[in-house]
């Protein structure tokens, strides 16, 4: 008998019972959350320069750019495209440089985007820039 009661001393569930869950902006005593650095493009900011880099190519303007912000992290910059469009596997290309602010950081973000089978502009790449 004495087994049977430990057995079912431990955890106790109850069905139909709510408990809270976390959000991603919730602390624990025992884990400390990891700080999004400000010089790292989230997703959304990244999602925010294609689209900008998309709409100036599409109006292929000279010495046009085309700003962007992202209202959520508050990141902003603006996309410029670089040279003469070119051709690369049979596609029409274009380079282009976006710029990445963010809090006190600065950085900037090397692209390349080819025009589809639709004619809009695609983004193939986007990484940080590097000096060459």
């Amino acid at each position: 008998m004495l087994l049977i009661a430990l057995g079912c001393a431990g955890c106790s569930f109850r069905m139909g019972e709510t408990y809270a869950a976390m959000k991603d902006d919730d602390v624990t005593g025992s884990i400390t959350p990891v700080a999004q650095r400000e010089d790292v493009p989230t997703e959304s900011d990244l999602a925010f320069a294609r689209t900008a880099a998309s709409d100036v190519l599409t109006r292929g303007g000279r010495d046009a750019s085309q700003p962007w912000e992202n209202p959520k992290t508050g990141a902003r910059g603006s996309v410029t495209p670089l040279a003469s469009a070119y051709t690369s596997e049979g596609r029409i290309c274009r380079d282009f440089l976006a710029s990445y602010v963010r809090g006190q950081s600065e950085t900037w973000l090397q692209g390349e985007a080819c025009r589809g089978e639709k004619g809009r502009w695609e983004i193939r790449a986007l990484r940080p820039w590097k000096r060459s």
